[in-house]
């Protein structure tokens, strides 16, 4: 699929900035679709919307429906007279510039409670959150229940909680519901206000001409809801925990690859029941975002298969995928659907063939393109036109702290390429991507202003402090948006008409 020429920011919201911790659905992300309109942007492209895992990560989630409730605005909560002045008082361990995903779990989920109690004792919106759980039972009768019960269980793993429940025992599983009632209510309540006010943000981004690109993980964590509610789609030992994992194998940026341990799908019992799963978990993202940008692409050709008794993924395989199979089922399903096609990494033959096959455009980062040869797939004359080219994704170093730990032979093939001394490297890549022929050119916020290393999102393979970073509205200026939609503008992807007006 073949998408206008235009261009756009990769920022998940949690960077937001805003008085409680972590950025969410509030004001900023308003302030933010209006600086992107402003800046000449049609696209603001986010990671997964689903709760967090492990490190933080949002590509470990609990649900690969549910959303994630710290993205919730707890001043539309206010407005709605659902929470005071007073509930809201900012705690003193806030950051403005990092996550303390600690401190604001706790505070947030206080919030919600209280949130939810006032809700549940009055009638306002009552008739639109019980239509709401109806719409959605397919899938939220069973996160909520096993929210309800991790909670219970202290969180352990839902394979160490009591066996009728971690089997899924009917009679077991009706009374611990009755039990629960006011806790699988209140998990209703946080879903209900997550989709609700996205819902909103996203037409406001929509009526500004701005398009949203979401993220859909392979994976999920293995304490989640759907891997305990459909342990036959799962690869899982007679013991229920995962008899292999996923990862990646060794490359050039890791000797013992990276060991992500989320749990395998089980294939042939997804290719039995028609891919209706995937169908659905597709449905539903697509219907949250505008494109949808498949993470690991590369593992519906062929995926690595770990031991997970292995501590790194040095002893996995390759094992096949579900490739066109899926893909058909999806496209015969739901048509058409604007995707991306993630696929970086290990590119193969049959990653390329099943890519082009659906016609879905590919991604291009600039980072890896200076350490080869001109024959780069990465330079950018060697790109084609359905394309979506990054300075760098989450996964990467920021621009300028890319260039500061590159090698001399890097630095000095890219200053030749891209015509510059490397002083503005961060502007340099933005311009070499909005100027080449991809269709789609995404910045991350941290190469429009000009941020080094300490700023990255992510470290693949790294546990703790990262998925963190926020910026503050006092790090924009005018002039980011002025120089950005410049540059837009006479590579066109925006229209011209501010930057043509007569002085």
């Amino acid at each position: 699929m073949r998408f206008p020429r235009s261009s756009g920011i990769l920022l998940h919201p949690t960077s937001l900035p805003g008085p409680y911790g972590s950025g969410d659905f509030g004001p900023a992300a308003y302030h933010f679709a209006d600086w992107l309109t402003t800046a000449g942007q049609k696209m603001w492209q986010i990671l997964p919307l689903g709760g967090i895992g492990p490190g933080n990560s949002p590509y470990m989630s609990n649900s690969a429906f549910a959303g994630n409730v710290l993205l919730i605005d707890l001043d539309d909560l206010r407005t709605q007279g659902w929470l005071t002045d007073d509930d809201l008082a900012p705690h003193p361990d806030f950051k403005q510039q990092r996550v303390n995903f600690g401190v604001v779990y706790h505070f947030r989920l206080e919030k919600l409670r209280i949130a939810a109690w006032r809700f549940f004792s009055g009638k306002h919106r009552r008739a639109e959150f019980q239509a709401f759980c109806q719409e959605e039972k397919s899938w939220l009768d069973d996160y909520s229940l096993f929210m309800a019960l991790a909670e219970k269980f202290q969180w352990q793993d839902w394979n160490l909680w009591e066996q009728d429940l971690a089997w899924r025992n009917p009679t077991a599983m009706k009374r611990a519901a009755a039990t629960l009632t006011p806790e699988v209510m209140f998990w209703n309540f946080c879903q209900w206000c997550f989709f609700r006010q996205w819902r909103q943000l996203k037409q406001y981004a929509n009526q500004r001409g701005i398009q949203i690109i979401g993220d859909i993980p392979i994976f999920i964590a293995y304490q989640s809801a759907e891997v305990w509610a459909r342990r036959d789609l799962f690869e899982l030992g007679p013991d229920d925990l995962p008899s292999v994992v996923a990862g990646v194998p060794p490359d050039f940026f890791s000797e013992t690859g990276q060991r992500w341990g989320n749990p395998l799908y089980r294939w042939p019992a997804h290719e039995q029941e028609g891919y209706a799963w995937w169908i659905e978990r597709m449905r539903k993202t697509a219907a949250l975002v505008d494109i949808v940008r498949i993470d690991h692409f590369r593992g519906f050709a062929a995926y690595w298969e770990i031991p997970a008794e292995e501590p790194t993924a040095v002893l996995g395989r390759w094992q096949p995928g579900p490739g066109e199979k899926l893909f058909g089922a999806i496209q015969e399903a739901l048509g058409r659907l604007p995707i991306i096609a993630e696929d970086l990494g290990v590119v193969t033959p049959d990653v390329v063939a099943l890519r082009d096959k659906f016609r879905l455009p590919g991604m291009r980062i600039l980072q890896f393109a200076f350490s080869g040869e001109t024959d780069n797939p990465y330079l950018p004359h060697n790109f084609l036109n359905n394309t979506v080219v990054y300075c760098g994704t989450h996964d990467n170093d920021t621009a300028l702290g890319w260039f500061g730990s590159a090698s001399q032979r890097e630095r000095n093939f890219a200053c030749k390429y891209l015509g510059c001394d490397g002083s503005e490297i961060h502007w340099d890549l933005i311009r070499a991507a909005s100027q080449s022929v991809a269709d789609i050119a995404i910045y991350p916020l941290q190469d429009i202003l000009g941020l080094g290393s300490e700023h990255r999102m992510n470290l693949p393979g790294k546990q703790g402090g990262y998925w963190e970073w926020r910026f503050e509205w006092e790090q924009v200026d005018a002039l980011h948006a002025e120089r950005l939609y410049e540059i837009t503008a006479v590579h066109g992807r925006c229209p011209t008409d501010r930057l043509l007006l007569p002085a």
